[in-house]
């Protein structure tokens, strides 16, 4: 029996292009998404099931599933891959939407894993593989929300490693650094309120360093490989990093004090 993976967040960007290379090395894919009857591509490949799972709606989470397991006899590898990036002054943001960033970049993570983990503990094996970011270890200016929950994702995949392991389980961080996906359209949610006038210098000063950092973003494939890799290299190993500027970073970040670090950051964004 082939081997299966539940990829939230399939529809585009690093959840489709993972979607797309476990399918090419012979894999099953439960593929995820919220509106599922947009994405005909993936739905023409054969075993790669497209269906609904929205990680704000438990019934549609309980749905995927039960019915992936039913269609491919298990699930081997979940990728909780579902998110975006709150960016702005938190003064901007309503509690709305401040709630709706951590409802989906983390309690929605945890609903997801919640609902694989019962058939894991079942089987005695299974790797939770979660998206972070090099944002879960270090922060750029405007992104309290959105690094709040990478550093929540960094604190509940490492404390889960150890609950998981008790049954033959794994979990994974994949933290990659710019990629090439639509991060900075669709998938970031940038708020401002002009009236704030404090925070004007630093919208914009963020507004003109956001191009270039992604100037030379790696392609989601090269995530997509990185996911690959720690679904089944069979290691213990915790953290992936993914991208030669994620390296270069995480690296620096683990070497400095954080006078140095932040000073570097500041000089980056003209602060």
């Amino acid at each position: 029996m082939n081997n299966t993976i539940l990829i939230t967040g399939a529809s585009s960007g690093i959840g489709k292009a993972t979607a797309q290379l476990f399918h090419a090395k012979g894999w099953n894919v439960i593929a995820t998404m919220r509106r599922p009857e947009e994405e005909p591509e993936l739905g023409a490949l054969e075993n790669i099931w497209v269906t609904k799972l929205d990680v704000l709606d438990s019934e549609s989470i309980r749905k995927a599933v039960e019915g992936g397991i039913a269609r491919f006899g298990k699930i081997d590898v979940l990728l909780n891959n579902a998110g975006y990036g709150a960016y702005g002054p938190l003064e901007s943001f309503s509690r709305e939407s401040i709630v709706r960033q951590f409802d989906t970049n983390v309690i929605g993570l945890l609903d997801v894993s919640k609902a694989v983990l019962p058939h894991f503990r079942s089987r005695k094996s299974g790797v939770i593989i979660n998206i972070s970011s090099i944002g879960g270890k270090m922060t750029f200016p405007l992104g309290a929300l959105y690094h709040g929950t990478k550093f929540a994702v960094e604190g509940i995949s490492e404390s889960l490693s150890f609950e998981v392991a008790q049954f033959g389980g794994k979990v994974k961080i994949v933290e990659p650094g710019a990629i090439a996906t639509d991060f900075a359209g669709r998938s970031i949610d940038f708020s401002n309120d002009e009236s704030l006038t404090d925070y004007q210098p630093l919208v914009d000063r963020f507004a003109a360093a956001i191009g270039p950092m992604f100037e030379n973003a790696s392609p989601a494939s090269l995530v997509a490989e990185v996911i690959f890799e720690a679904a089944t290299d069979g290691s213990d190993r915790l953290r992936y990093t993914a991208g030669a500027d994620a390296e270069t970073i995480i690296a620096s970040r683990a070497g400095s004090d954080d006078t140095a670090f932040l000073g570097a950051i500041k000089s980056q964004f003209g602060l």
